[in-house]
């Protein structure tokens, strides 16, 4: 959530935009956004890609920012066009933290009242596969923030922490409960009791990073596998996506009945009757994301609660 930005040394110059990533292609909304930049990539633009853009502020995570950040995401969950989205900083950092100066003179009332830092769960929500490529510190806010997304891609001189406990409070959007599934109790207290770092290789070994990459190819390897993600049915990556997740929320017992409806849905979706028809035929699957009947999208919405109950 917070981080030490005072210990960082300050980003000099612009944030450089990603290497060898195809041209600049306007973001569909129009949106003139000050501390992200949204745009499409991909060979068919099936990729959203939105860069945190605060680099004199080590893309300290303000208000502003989330709320960008926020309706970026919400553009592209809307674009039959976008299969996945990639989120990313700059070359010195993905995001060092939340802004201290938002935060230093709120109170409990404050807090509590308002609900700080609800809005950044937005990103929990998104049905769409969201891609982290950190490079530099994600510290913090921003440790929380790429843990948020499902997949975390990280340049080889990424740093990961949550310092929270040196300004005297502990992480409070999800860090102590991600990052504890995601490297162990052991080695997540360790960090959230003396907010040390880690690097990306520790971090790769620990279970929090799946892949590593030279700094100047991170964002476009991202791309690549966000454009091999968006390349299948939308639907059944959405279930996918669904049934993978409830492993952090559910017992194994429970989790196998979602799964196991969720398999079943499948065969409600004319892609995965042209799935296994391509397979058979031996060509390549033309997936329309379209469903068998109006009833599907019904009967889905209520599988997760009869699976808790079966």
């Amino acid at each position: 959530m917070a981080a030490l930005r005072v210990l960082l040394p300050r980003l000099r110059g612009p944030l450089r935009p990603p290497v060898r990533c195809p041209a600049w292609r306007p973001f569909a909304s129009g949106a003139n956004f000050e501390y992200i930049i949204a745009e499409k990539r991909g060979k068919n633009n099936t990729v959203g890609l939105i860069q945190l853009n605060r680099p004199k502020a080590l893309n300290a995570l303000c208000d502003g920012l989330i709320e960008e950040l926020n309706q970026a995401l919400k553009t592209f969950e809307e674009d039959t066009g976008v299969g996945a989205i990639v989120l990313t900083g700059g070359d010195k950092a993905f995001a060092a933290g939340a802004d201290i100066k938002e935060m230093q003179n709120l109170s409990f009332q404050d807090c509590y009242s308002n609900k700080f830092l609800k809005h950044w769960d937005y990103l929990t929500q998104m049905k769409k596969p969201v891609i982290a490529a950190v490079n530099g510190y994600a510290f913090g806010g921003g440790c929380e923030l790429a843990m948020m997304c499902d997949i975390i891609y990280a340049g080889e001189k990424a740093q990961f922490a949550q310092p929270e406990i040196l300004l005297g409070t502990i992480p409070g959007a999800g860090g102590t409960q991600r990052l504890t599934r995601a490297v162990g109790k052991s080695l997540a207290m360790e960090m959230v009791l003396t907010g040390d770092r880690i690097s990306a290789q520790d971090a790769k070994q620990a279970g929090l990073v799946s892949k590593i990459f030279p700094v100047e190819t991170l964002v476009e390897e991202a791309i690549q596998c966000a454009e091999k993600i968006a390349s299948n049915s939308k639907i059944i990556v959405a279930m996918a996506k669904e049934s993978v997740n409830a492993a952090f929320e559910m017992t194994l017992t429970e989790g196998s009945k979602l799964e196991k409806k969720l398999f079943y849905s499948t065969f409600a979706t004319d892609d995965r009757k042209e799935g296994m028809t391509a397979f058979v035929e031996k060509r390549k699957a033309n997936f329309k994301d379209h469903v068998r009947g109006a009833q599907f999208l019904s009967d889905c919405c209520v599988v997760t609660a009869r699976a808790l109950t079966a």
